[in-house]
């Protein structure tokens, strides 16, 4: 038959956001017995469940479950992964692009790895600086490599929709660890990254 996705919730959780998304729309003025607000409660404890699922998931162990001896000392780089986050300041979403490189010492990972370990710490309440951190952070303990390069370009609800109101403003954040420090390495990586290579 056809494709069918299952997604799976915890109840007492999902019940529990529940009564505070309840609570929250009569707290706003809303009517959450009216007609399209029936559901709400249980859609929003359902997409926070979704969107904070990288609290339940080991960065650590997703890398080691796909890693390779392999000689290889060249630059590796995974761009332009999608980033999808929620501001713990005012849990407003973020989103943006990572770019991630690492320099192997004796082990790869498969690629599509690294965008997981993106996405494991994007589905939790962040800042954009600890999430760079983050990611740097696990495929230095995972992979031991010669050196991490991040780099997360974002716009950021919270300056978009409420405050300062500034829609076209993005924030870029960005960490180098071992041969990223020297400055022919670091540049390398931010040029292949801005290249539009096809």
């Amino acid at each position: 038959m056809g494709y069918k996705k299952i997604e799976e919730y915890d109840q007492e959780t999902t019940d529990s956001l529940k009564k505070l998304y309840t609570g929250l729309l009569k707290d706003v003025g809303e009517n959450p017995d009216r007609d399209g607000l029936l559901k709400t409660p249980e859609r929003a404890a359902k997409a926070m469940q979704f969107l904070t699922q990288g609290y339940d998931q080991d960065p650590i162990a997703i890398l080691r479950g796909a890693m390779f001896d392999e000689n290889h000392q060249d630059m590796v780089i995974v761009k332009n992964i999608e980033v999808y986050s929620l501001c713990e300041h005012h849990m407003l979403p973020f989103y943006g692009k990572a770019h991630v490189a690492y320099i192997p010492n004796g082990k790869i990972v498969g690629l599509s790895k690294i965008p997981r370990i993106v996405d494991v710490f994007a589905r939790r309440l962040q800042v954009q600086e600890r999430l760079n951190k983050n990611i740097i952070d696990a495929i230095d303990e995972a992979l031991q490599p010669l050196g991490v390069a991040v780099v997360i370009e974002a716009s950021h609800m919270c300056m978009m929709m409420r405050g300062v109101e500034k829609q076209n403003s993005t924030t870029t954040t960005s960490g180098f660890t071992g041969q990223f420090e020297h400055q022919e390495t670091r540049s390398e990586f931010l040029n292949l990254i801005s290249a539009n290579l096809r």
